[in-house]
């Protein structure tokens, strides 16, 4: 069935109301008819802005099975948001989209850098906002897909612009954490910057490294730093309409799904990709993330292969857990409560994605 061409029923209504009050209103000022006017015109212009589709949700709710149906159905490209598929070489530990499934439909953000380069979310963020702009010239609909808070909040909000990233400090921070853990950095914040400390959560470990790097490096807290330089405003991303959909499957089994999909990684031979890719770059830093550092303990000797895989489940589990707090403060997002690979979770996308679109399409 098609549907009717129309603009989103919200967008609509208002712009209704609004012309109907400046045509039948008796004695308004002109001061008062014009900002009306402005009123309705920025309602208007705002549903002709082109739509991103951002897709999010926990590691394994099946993201790349629904942003491909969302693809073929609306005409879009997918822009991945996802810190290690950004890595050429480092395939099984990152369920990317296989080969077959790139083909389907154009990708972005894949394999985009070399493991012992650094990329990091302000890089993400000029590189996705110049594929949205692109992809959105060619007429088609952008898809962000991926579970990266970071990146996604570095692309739809901006970053905080501060002094630029010392490497050796974030090393140092980064073996603080792994020795400790993301509590110790949370206490030590507490005490060097306790404005910070009560706006970062305790296992934000992104923020709370950057937050004690600022520090170190200036001198000055990152609250008070915020707190005299107001004019540093985060950028956020203009000229689109976003459209947050994110999936929230039942947790029991998307646990299962992740032990299933661990196991996975290793039986197709993750320590063996992680062998060849340890001798072409060393100990860097993107084989510290779940699965290649549980592999890479396998080659070292100091876990078995059962116990590397039953550490990456539980690594998965937890991360899935700390993606969900995380996306739980995104904006405006649509919950779908079920896989992406299921039929009545993708009909529930659709008609959000059709319910978005200033024309109709079909469903």
């Amino acid at each position: 069935m098609v549907a009717p061409a129309h603009q989103s029923q919200v967008d609509l209504s208002r712009g209704v109301v609004a012309l109907v009050t400046i045509a039948s209103s008796s004695p308004l000022d002109e001061n008062a008819r014009n900002a009306s006017r402005s009123r309705t015109a920025n309602v208007l212009d705002a549903s002709r802005l082109p739509l991103v589709v951002v897709l999010l949700g926990p590691t394994g709710s099946g993201k790349t099975a629904l942003s491909l149906k969302l693809a073929e159905r609306f005409n879009g490209e997918i822009v991945s948001c996802d810190s290690v598929a950004v890595y050429r070489g480092m395939e099984l530990g990152t369920a990317k989209p296989t080969g077959e499934e790139r083909a389907r439909v154009p990708h972005h953000l894949i394999d985009v850098a070399e493991p012992d380069e650094p990329f990091t979310a302000g890089a993400y963020s000029r590189a996705a906002r110049a594929a949205l702009r692109e992809i959105a010239a060619r007429g088609r609909v952008p898809i962000v897909t991926g579970g990266t808070g970071l990146y996604l909040r570095a692309l739809t909000l901006g970053l905080f612009p501060g002094p630029p990233r010392q490497q050796a400090m974030r090393d140092r921070l980064i073996r603080s954490f792994h020795e400790k853990s993301s509590h110790w950095l949370h206490r030590m914040l507490t005490r060097l910057d306790p404005k910070s400390a009560q706006r970062i959560h305790a296992n934000d470990t992104p923020k709370l490294i950057r937050a004690l790097e600022v520090l170190f490096t200036t001198g000055q807290t990152l609250s008070d730093t915020l707190e005299a330089r107001p004019d540093l405003a985060r950028d956020p991303l203009i000229g689109f309409r976003l459209l947050r959909i994110g999936l929230n499957p039942p947790r029991t089994a998307l646990y299962e799904r992740l032990d299933r999909r661990c196991a996975e990684m290793f039986a197709a031979g993750l320590v063996e990709e992680t062998r060849g890719l340890m001798a072409r770059f060393g100990p860097v830093k993107a084989l510290d993330s779940l699965g290649y550092k549980q592999a890479r303990a396998v080659l070292d000797e100091t876990l078995t292969m059962d116990e590397a895989i039953k550490a990456a489940q539980q690594g998965h589990r937890n991360y899935a857990k700390r993606q969900m707090t995380w996306f739980r403060r995104e904006p405006e997002v649509r919950w779908v409560e079920g896989f992406g690979d299921d039929a009545a979770s993708q009909l529930q996308a659709f008609r959000l994605v059709q319910n978005a679109e200033p024309m109709g399409l079909n469903v």
